[in-house]
């Protein structure tokens, strides 16, 4: 056991102390797949990390991310944190202003903008596979919601099954039934639901939340991969227009998430500040 740099950063934050922090253990070498695990279920946020030295040309370093409960491939908000952990600490330096993080997904490209207000990814290709309508009606019964047909379980490293509800009044008023989303997140092997509906006006035109109960994450309180597949279903209906979107209101940690699309991909972008810095014996 000896003394390690670590950091939590708050993702996504619309003002201090709301967002979604992260725990970002920045030297993890010699850490057992066991030992991750421990430390995940003892910050007991959404997810914690670990860095450690890349093995993959091209990557400027390398990322575990455990959710509580297990190891996820990949995630949005973790990434952003951990990124700009990374600069901070001087582990890495970005060139061009990005850096290339290796994780379980494969090589993840993270953008900074010059003037350090927003960090930005690339979110991986999406792939999208219709629920069955005996799932939707499932579905619909545990967020109380009509689902609709134009439910999905989207991939993107971590897979949310993604649907859009009527309003955003609509996804704020979800009290959902967690046992049974719990229950139909192992059954078809995904990560949780995320919840999207539309403002009819404002600076947001979305607001967004996640459920990630099999994942010991009833709902995450700002969740850059469910977003990434909100943006990759609007994609996939032809809408390509750039926004923000509002989450973390239902549990007092609002968050703002931008999204933008382009010729390669979608970017998910967001604000991050370290909030604890210091060391964890490990």
């Amino acid at each position: 056991m000896r003394a390690r740099p670590f950091m939590q950063v708050d993702v996504f934050p619309d003002r201090p102390f709301c967002g979604n922090p992260v725990a970002v253990v920045l030297d993890a070498f010699g850490l057992q797949d066991s030992e991750m695990q421990a430390i995940a279920r003892w910050t007991n946020l959404s997810e914690t990390t670990f860095v450690l030295a890349p093995d993959t040309p091209g990557a400027d370093y390398r990322l575990r991310i455990f959710t509580p409960a297990s190891e996820l491939p990949f995630a949005g908000h973790p990434t952003l944190g951990s990124a700009y952990a990374v600069a901070q600490a001087g582990i890495a330096t970005p060139c061009d202003g990005r850096l290339v993080q290796q994780c379980a997904s494969g090589l993840v490209s993270i953008r900074f903008e010059p003037s350090g207000d927003r960090v930005w990814l690339q979110v991986p290709a999406a792939r999208t596979t219709p629920l069955s309508e005996p799932h939707r009606r499932r579905l619909a019964a545990a967020l109380e919601i009509d689902c609709g047909d134009d439910v999905c379980a989207i991939d993107v490293g971590p897979i949310w099954i993604t649907v859009r509800a009527a309003s955003a009044q609509a996804v704020l008023a979800i009290r959902p039934d967690q046992a049974s989303i719990a229950a139909l997140s192992r059954e078809l092997e995904v990560t949780g639901v995320t919840v999207f509906g539309e403002y009819p006006d404002g600076d947001a035109r979305y607001e967004v939340r996640s459920f990630a109960p099999a994942c010991d994450v009833p709902e995450d309180p700002v969740c850059g991969s469910g977003n990434g597949c909100v943006a990759a279903m609007l994609a996939r209906g032809g809408d390509r227009r750039p926004y923000l979107a509002r989450q973390g209101r239902a549990i007092g940690r609002d968050g703002v998430v931008a999204a933008r699309f382009d010729e390669d991909g979608i970017e998910i972008g967001g604000a991050a500040t370290i909030r604890v810095r210091g060391e964890i014996f490990a």
